[in-house]
C-alpha cells in the first residue's frame, strides 16, 4: 500500500481509502458479515483511512464500521464521515445548522464507538445555513477535540473560499471518474493551490467500471441506480460499449482488470491524494487494493483518453435523488 500526506490536514493516510456507502442501504440489502470481513481484511492490507457518512443509512454503515475496527488501535486509524444532512420523512434534507452539525457528531462518535473523528465532512452545502454558522460550529468541535479535521464534499471553488473565510478547509471530497470529470477545469487545480487534500469518491463510476454490469443486469428496487437514468436506456448502453473498449485494453496492454484501470486513473491526477473505493465482496478487496501499485505511463493516459472521448457524463446521485 501507498501513502500520502493529505494536503494541509497533515495526515499521513493510504491512497485507497474503503468507502461505505455501499453499506448503507441505497444499494440494496447489505450482507453484514461479508461487509464487515471485507473492512477486515483491507486494513489487514495497509488501509488505514476509512470513509463513511451519518447519512448512509443514518447509522448503519458507522456502527458496521466501528464493528469491523474494534480491537484495532486506533491511533494507527483515519475514520472520515460526513454530516449535514438528515431525514425529513421518507426524503433527505441538507441540514448543517450548527444545531444539525453538534447533534450529529455526537451521533456518529456513538455509532463509530469512538472519542474523535479524524475528518470530519459537510456532506453537500446547505444554502439555507451560512457557511460561517457551520463553520464556526465545526471550529468549536475542533477545538473541544471531538474532531481533529474539518473537509467538506461536493463543494465548488467559491463555496469552499466562503467556507474557509472562517474555517479553513482541509479537504474535498468530489466525485471523480471517466464518466465524471467536471472538477478538472477549476475545482482541482483551486484544492492543489490551496494544498486541499483531494479524497474522491466513485472512481468505478457508481459499479460502471467495476467490470460487471450488462445490459440485462437487473437492479434490486432499493439500489438507487434502478431509479437512475445513467443506468438504463441508450445512455447506459453507450457508456458500457466504452467500459468494453477500456477493459479489453486493460487486459491486453496491463494484465489488469478494468476496474484497477480506473482506480489508478484518478490516483494519476497529481492533484488528487486518496481514492475512495468500497466492495460489500471479501474476495475483490485485494483486486481493488493493487489498483493503488499500478501506474500509468503517459501512453497508456493517452490511450484511455481515446477511448474516453465520447463518453456520456454521468453525474450520481444527489441527496434529494435518492
Amino acid at each position: 500500500m501507498k501513502y500520502v500526506t493529505l494536503g494541509k490536514s497533515e495526515m499521513r493516510v493510504s491512497r485507497l481509502a474503503f468507502g461505505t456507502w455501499q453499506l448503507g442501504g441505497d444499494w440494496g440489502t447489505t450482507d453484514t458479515s461479508a461487509a464487515v470481513s471485507a473492512i477486515r481484511l483491507a486494513a489487514d492490507n495497509g488501509v488505514t483511512f476509512f470513509d463513511t457518512a451519518q447519512a448512509y443509512g443514518f447509522g448503519a454503515s458507522e456502527r458496521l464500521l466501528g464493528q469491523a475496527l474494534r480491537g484495532r488501535i486506533r491511533n494507527d486509524l483515519f475514520i472520515a464521515t460526513k454530516g449535514g444532512l438528515r431525514k425529513n420523512g421518507a426524503r433527505v434534507t441538507r441540514d448543517a445548522s450548527p444545531e444539525s452539525i453538534r447533534l450529529g457528531v455526537e451521533e456518529s462518535l456513538r455509532a463509530l464507538a469512538t472519542d474523535y473523528i479524524d475528518l470530519y465532512q459537510i456532506h453537500w452545502p446547505d444554502p439555507q445555513t451560512p457557511f460561517q454558522e457551520t463553520a464556526d460550529a465545526l471550529g468549536k468541535l475542533v477545538a473541544d477535540g471531538k474532531v481533529l479535521h474539518v473537509g467538506v464534499s461536493n463543494f465548488d471553488v467559491a463555496q469552499m473560499e466562503l467556507f474557509s473565510e472562517t474555517l479553513s478547509v482541509e479537504t474535498l471530497q468530489p466525485p471523480y471518474h471517466l464518466f465524471h470529470r467536471d472538477i478538472e477545469k477549476e475545482v482541482l487545480p483551486y484544492a492543489r493551490e490551496n494544498n486541499i487534500g483531494v479524497l474522491v469518491y466513485g472512481p468505478l463510476a457508481h459499479g460502471l467500471l467495476g467490470g460487471s454490469l450488462r445490459l440485462d443486469t437487473r437492479f434490486v428496487p432499493d439500489d438507487w441506480r434502478a431509479q437512475s437514468l445513467d443506468f438504463h436506456g441508450s445512455t447506459y448502453q453507450h457508456n458500457l460499449s466504452k467500459v468494453d473498449e477500456l477493459k479489453d485494453f486493460a487486459q491486453r496492454e496491463l494484465g489488469v482488470t478494468v476496474s484497477q484501470l480506473a482506480t489508478a486513473w484518478t490516483l494519476a491526477n497529481p492533484a488528487v491524494h486518496v481514492a475512495i473505493v468500497g466492495t460489500r465482496n471479501p474476495d475483490h478487496v485485494r483486486e481493488v487494493l493493487s489498483a493503488a501499485e499500478l501506474r500509468l505511463d503517459q501512453r497508456t493516459m493517452s490511450r484511455i483518453e481515446e477511448i474516453a472521448r465520447d463518453v456520456i457524463p454521468v453525474v450520481g446521485p444527489s441527496p434529494e435523488s435518492v
